[in-house]
């Protein structure tokens, strides 16, 4: 596992990845976290033991993201993605704000899947009306105890997304925090169903 600073689109931020990054899953964090919550998690070990690809990249919109400056552009942030993820056709997950920031970038560029964690502000009406020309395997994770996104949104963003809906129980917002092992069991479904068959 690295972690290491790069210089991208005049911002300094840093990733945690693998050293083979061709294809990875690529994780957003949320508002509050970090690239860290990935590692605290456990995920980012797991994905290491499995050989599989990923980069966790602190985000110019995170409170405390080791990004420097801090911006809330949704553009910028969706150009800082790109740039790292250069010419790869990732499985991007993002919780609440970065799963906006993954709907944005996935709307422009190619990407295997989409994990999303209790996505914030994806009813917008550019991004309802652009869904139908998003074809790609989909998964959307809910806490039932959510306090800061209502179930009813998410049912709706699963229908325009065709996306399979998955609620976990006693989970709040930041659902794949309170349940780790349901959540690496999930990506691992989704990772191997869009990458390749499960051996």
């Amino acid at each position: 596992m690295i972690e290491e600073e790069i210089e991208v689109c005049n911002f300094t931020c840093r990733i945690i990845r693998s050293e083979d990054i061709r294809n990875p899953i690529v994780f957003l964090h949320g508002y509050i976290y970090t690239s860290d919550i990935w590692r605290d998690i456990n995920v980012l070990s797991y994905l290491e033991e499995k050989n599989i690809p990923f980069i966790a990249i602190d985000m110019p919109y995170g409170l405390k993201s080791m990004c420097k400056p801090k911006t809330d552009d949704v553009e910028l942030n969706v150009k800082v993605v790109e740039r790292i993820v250069s010419n790869n056709k990732p499985l991007l997950v993002g919780a609440s704000l970065g799963g906006y920031i993954a709907v944005r970038y996935s709307l422009r560029n190619p990407v295997k899947g989409l994990l999303l964690i209790s996505p914030v502000r994806c009813l917008e009406d550019d991004l309802i009306r652009s869904y139908r020309n998003l074809n790609v395997k989909t998964y959307i994770i809910y806490g039932e105890n959510d306090k800061i996104v209502p179930f009813e949104e998410m049912k709706k963003l699963s229908d325009h997304l065709n996306a399979k809906l998955i609620v976990y129980e006693d989970a709040g917002h930041p659902a794949y925090i309170d349940k780790p092992l349901k959540f690496r069991e999930d990506l691992i479904e989704l990772y191997y169903s869009v990458f390749r068959n499960k051996t």
